[in-house]
């Protein structure tokens, strides 16, 4: 495996093959030359690592916070579970902050490598896993990169893994539209099957995160990614003891529903937060066998997901 160089200044930057970093690269003489049309060589190799994932799904949110990497584990596990008969991958690209390895119970794991790629962590008999969490010497070991650097790990994590046949792949994406956003759309792009590549928006209700996800919403349609829908997180609280609810973040604009129907992209439905629940992801504990009433909204979310993929 070649790595990206740290400082790359990318395939269509005037610098491309010219800058010190582009120093023993392989593809300098690729992106110097005046006569070739500048397109990133690793989109070929992602393209061919790629061909048998049916779906690809974004998991994404401007804000920060509003459970992500959580609504991705519980998405994988419970439609796992209900489509036993299909092949599910997760690929956790928040490089900076990659959760997926606890949340799936298989922090410690190695990633072995063999001549076909990097071999992702089985997690169930149809799930697997990859995240650069698997690759640290440490879990709080922290990741200091610029954004080539991090992009440059995105397309290795697309390009040189095994993922096999797979009908669905999720993705847990950091937030905000930036860096590994663009990076993992113009990796995944594929002309050939334009409908292949679609993304989840979760949010929680009050307006502070909704002016956040509005922004994702418009970088899916500028980027012509067909949102699935959004997902409303920790739209209440249920305690334990009482039974009683209550509304932590209070939905004063109507929260994510009003929210869809302004913007008209689907509403997939609301996910209470539930202690319980909350505990079981944090001991990477497999939450299909749990029933209450976050579990009971997470199924009609998967059949709603099932029905557009």
């Amino acid at each position: 495996m070649m790595p990206e160089p740290e400082n790359c200044p990318g395939v269509q930057s005037v610098n491309a093959g010219l800058g010190s970093a582009c120093q023993g690269c392989p593809n300098q003489k690729i992106c110097s030359d005046p006569n070739k049309k500048l397109e990133d060589p690793g989109k070929a190799l992602v393209a061919e690592a790629m061909k048998d994932v049916r779906n690809k799904l974004l998991i994404l949110s401007g804000k920060g916070g509003v459970g992500k990497s959580t609504v991705t584990m519980l998405l994988s596990r419970f439609m796992a579970r209900q489509y036993n008969d299909k092949n599910f991958g997760v690929l956790d690209i928040d490089i900076c902050g990659p959760s997926q390895p606890r949340l799936m119970g298989v922090e410690g794991e190695n990633v072995h490598q063999s001549g076909s790629g990097w071999s992702p962590v089985g997690v169930d008999d149809n799930i697997c896993l990859m995240s650069i969490g698997f690759l640290l010497g440490s879990p709080d070991d922290a990741i200091i990169w610029r954004g080539p650097k991090k992009n440059g790990m995105i397309r290795q994590f697309l390009s040189e893994v095994d993922w096999g046949t797979l009908d669905l792949l999720l993705l847990d994406t950091p937030p905000g539209t930036s860096d590994e956003h663009l990076s993992v759309v113009s990796y995944l792009r594929d002309e050939s099957q334009p409908n292949s590549l679609k993304a989840i928006i979760v949010t929680t209700p009050q307006e502070v995160s909704l002016l956040d996800v509005r922004k994702e919403i418009n970088f899916c349609k500028k980027q012509k990614i067909e949102i699935v829908g959004v997902v409303e997180n920790m739209s209440i609280f249920r305690c334990g003891h009482c039974g009683n609810t209550s509304e932590i973040f209070p939905a004063k604009t109507g929260g994510a529903r009003a929210m869809c129907e302004e913007m008209q992209v689907p509403f997939l439905g609301s996910l209470p937060l539930d202690p319980e629940l909350t505990k079981a992801c944090d001991k990477g504990e497999d939450i299909t066998a749990m029933s209450n009433a976050t579990t009971q909204a997470l199924e009609e979310i998967c059949k709603n997901i099932a029905k557009i993929l």
